[in-house]
């Protein structure tokens, strides 16, 4: 008996997703050609949307090209934000006025094969590993959108992501859940400042876009109403309001924007995490040209822990210490002055969005304000 109840169980588990194509005529049009799996999906099929260009409509770059920072600097401005990311002591900085009009970027950073990408309707910028079960995936626009969300695709099962969860939500991947990279919105002078030597991504990228300019000004505005978005938005707060995010021991946290100027420095207690706040970084969805939109700053987030001992960080003088050795941190959770000189911090996987996006994703959310 117990036998057919585990058999029973597993099925169930097995078939927990919806086994009908039961997509609309105008979503079949929109996909024909495809060669998704359509009968295996965890989502209804009317929630997915047409953002407007087809598949690849909005073409990846899948040969990045980078270049020094001293060479960056003729096109990119100081207060500009760059995704960054460090693995193994390698660097590199992907702006977004570049990734405004790729939105993905298939590229590997000391031997790591990464997905680099950025949802403008969500003001979302998120690494993943895009190797999953030893298979390496490389990914596509899909020219649709859930909940104004970027839906992905991978070019080797055709399958479709959601890019804010790096989750599998329809065909052979259903379920399957990519690896998040921890990654950082940061300005490009303090990416320059602190890693003089990093790689900053090429403009030569094979295409012919106006990099620079913001094709969605005004956006970034918080009586703006959310672009294809029909669900009901939590509110606990204003729907385009900024949060920084994360989800870390079963829970889901979100952190304004406004509450983190404030405290410059807070440390979050009950999740052991230090966040950073610093001033220098443009919002990317404010004015046509980013280098001229508002500052919105930059947001960072690390364990409190090191070598085992919980450090207590505050803010002085313009600068990020802690109490225990008085020593000196810069937004990327190096220690630059004092005894612990050298040291890094664990950086914590986070992003920044718009509140309706997260929201609807992760609605047992706790706010801190």
């Amino acid at each position: 008996m117990r036998l057919v109840f585990i058999i029973l169980i597993s099925l169930s588990l097995a078939f927990s997703y919806d086994t009908t194509d039961n997509r609309s005529l105008d979503l079949k049009f929109k996909t024909l050609g495809w060669n998704t799996n359509w009968k295996k999906h965890v989502i209804s099929y009317d929630e997915l949307l047409s953002g407007g260009p087809s598949r690849d409509g909005i073409p990846p770059i899948d040969n990045p090209k980078f270049i020094s920072v001293e060479k960056a600097k003729s096109w990119i401005g100081d207060k500009e934000p760059v995704i960054f990311l460090e693995i193994d002591k390698k660097v590199k900085a992907y702006p977004i006025s570049i990734l405004m009009w790729h939105e993905i970027v298939n590229d590997t950073l000391a031997d790591k094969k990464i997905s680099v990408t950025f949802c403008p309707l969500c003001n979302s910028a998120i690494v993943f590993d895009r190797v999953l079960d030893g298979v390496e995936y490389d990914f596509g626009t899909s020219g649709l959108l859930r909940n104004s969300d970027l839906v992905m695709y991978d070019r080797q099962t055709e399958s479709l992501w959601q890019q804010f969860t790096g989750e599998g939500i329809v065909g052979e991947m259903v379920e399957k859940q990519l690896k998040f990279v921890a990654s950082s919105l940061v300005s490009f002078k303090d990416v320059y400042t602190n890693f003089p030597n990093a790689q900053i991504l090429s403009k030569n990228t094979g295409f012919n876009r106006d990099y620079g300019r913001n094709p969605y000004s005004g956006y970034d505005d918080i009586n703006q109403t959310p672009f294809l978005f029909d669900k009901k938005s939590d509110s606990r707060l204003r729907p385009m309001q900024k949060v920084l995010t994360l989800s870390l021991n079963d829970v889901d946290k979100a952190y304004t924007y406004d509450a983190l100027k404030k405290d410059i420095v807070y440390n979050d207690k009950d999740l052991d995490l230090v966040l950073f706040y610093k001033k220098g970084t443009n919002a990317a969805l404010d004015r046509s040209l980013i280098r001229d939109s508002k500052d919105d700053g930059s947001y960072t987030v690390y364990s409190n822990f090191l070598d085992d001992k919980k450090l207590d960080f505050f803010h002085k003088n313009g600068k990020f210490m802690d109490r225990n050795t008085k020593s000196t941190w810069n937004i990327f959770g190096l220690a630059i002055d004092g005894k612990l000189k050298g040291k890094q911090l664990k950086p914590i996987v986070h992003a920044d969005h718009f509140w309706f996006s997260w929201a609807v994703f992760k609605p047992k959310t706790l706010i801190y304000k």
